[in-house]
């Protein structure tokens, strides 16, 4: 399984959008799986803040994604971080 760092509102949703879209989801087929409105997973993707975390947990479930907490302090000092999702992004673009 990836793992990625998320540091940022944008962080999460680029995560979702990005493995919807690997998944060959539209918003509204990701809408149906995860019991929220279309506009809702719009919303999400474009990196609304206010979104309620309980349904960001159940959008993540429909896309089969898990989210893990870890301690801030231990999580900086592993060598074998995955780059951000952010870095992983303009990496892509540049190409």
């Amino acid at each position: 399984m990836r793992r990625m760092r998320i540091r940022t509102m944008n962080d999460l949703s680029n995560a979702a959008s990005g493995r919807r879209i690997e998944l060959g989801l539209s918003q509204a087929e990701l809408a149906a799986r995860a019991g929220v409105s279309r506009d809702w997973v719009n919303s999400f993707e474009r990196g609304k803040r206010t979104v309620e975390l309980a349904l960001v947990f159940r959008l993540f479930d429909a896309l089969g994604m898990g989210v893990e907490m870890m301690d801030a302090t231990t999580a900086n000092e592993s060598p074998g971080d995955a780059p951000s999702l952010a870095s992983l992004l303009e990496e892509y673009y540049e190409r």
